[in-house]
């Protein structure tokens, strides 16, 4: 289905502001220096023991330190950043010292230029372009 044709029969359904992927960490202050300082993304909102970074207008990855039944399960999931750019977010990555497990690839599968790296939990990030 067309997405355009969807957001219309859709259009009297309540209405998506944003959305906040959330992972948690027992090392907050480590993961926050990786997602400010590493990646450079903006911290929107800190609340002390959560902060939220904006990857997009309306996109967030919060990071919160592990409590109550909270767990840090990095296996299964996975972040994907859609970029204009792969080459220059590997470029910047490497240049910050990053591990980068391969270079940038093209997945015929799924139609896109990506790589993938780890973050300080091992959560994993995959940074990816569509092919056009």
């Amino acid at each position: 289905m067309d997405p355009e044709r969807r957001f219309e029969l859709n259009k009297n359904e309540p209405d998506i502001s944003a959305q906040i992927s959330w992972i948690y960490t027992h090392d907050l202050d480590s993961t926050t220096v990786f997602y400010a300082d590493v990646l450079g993304l903006e911290c929107s909102r800190d609340a002390g023991d959560a902060r939220i970074f904006r990857t997009a207008a309306n996109a967030y990855i919060g990071l919160c330190r592990a409590f109550s039944d909270r767990v840090v399960e990095p296996r299964g999931g996975m972040i994907s950043i859609v970029t204009g750019n792969v080459d220059a977010w590997y470029r910047r990555l490497l240049g910050k010292g990053l591990v980068i497990d391969d270079p940038p690839h093209r997945l015929e599968q799924f139609g896109i230029y990506t790589f993938f790296v780890s973050d300080p939990n091992g959560y994993r990030i995959e940074f990816q372009q569509f092919d056009a």
